[in-house]
């Protein structure tokens, strides 16, 4: 085999570095696709504390929705920038919104939550909101929803916090790319 020939297996390998598989914490090669678009499904879950969230709460703001889990080392990677953009921008009308897949359950969740100092909503995703936006096939799976509840962005495995900013003033700021 020509050494050419290897670019393609090997971009697609260290693409995989960024996410975990959700059957193991082994990294995943992540198949690069267009991001999803259309109105976001609506959802209504618990959080932690076994208090119900809907995404209804949120009409009118800039949603980041992150699929995510515990165990995930590049979940975890990620999740102190998503501390600081809901720092930086939550008064400007942006919400992250952690959907934890964990199955150990809430009480795993919520100490994760505390030992990481989490600002923003989590709830306990389940099946239904996983298909409901197409599956997902590695963690972090995360959607940009806009203003106007349409998903205009997905990334799959962990980007820089700069990186990720960039993406989300694209629909937070006033004359975002579909105004």
């Amino acid at each position: 085999m020509r050494p050419l020939h290897l670019l393609p297996v090997l971009a697609i390998a260290v693409a995989g570095l960024a996410a975990c598989d959700p059957k193991t914490d082994f990294p995943a090669i992540v198949a690069l696709a267009t991001p999803p678009s259309g109105p976001a499904p609506s959802w209504r879950l618990k959080d932690p504390d076994g208090n119900l969230v809907s995404s209804d709460q949120f009409k009118g703001k800039v949603v980041v929705l992150d699929f995510w889990a515990t165990w995930c080392v590049p979940c975890r990677i990620e999740i102190p920038g998503y501390i600081d953009l809901q720092k930086k921008y939550g008064k400007d009308g942006l919400v992250i919104v952690g959907a934890s897949v964990d199955q150990e359950g809430p009480a795993v969740v919520k100490k994760f939550m505390a030992d990481f100092g989490i600002n923003y909503p989590v709830v306990m995703a389940d099946d239904d909101l996983v298909n409901a936006f197409g599956g997902v096939d590695a963690y972090p799976t995360t959607y940009i929803i806009d203003r106007d509840g349409i998903i205009r962005d997905r990334k799959i495995g962990v980007q820089s916090e700069e990186k990720f900013e960039k993406r989300i003033l694209v629909w937070l700021k006033p004359g975002g790319a579909a105004r």
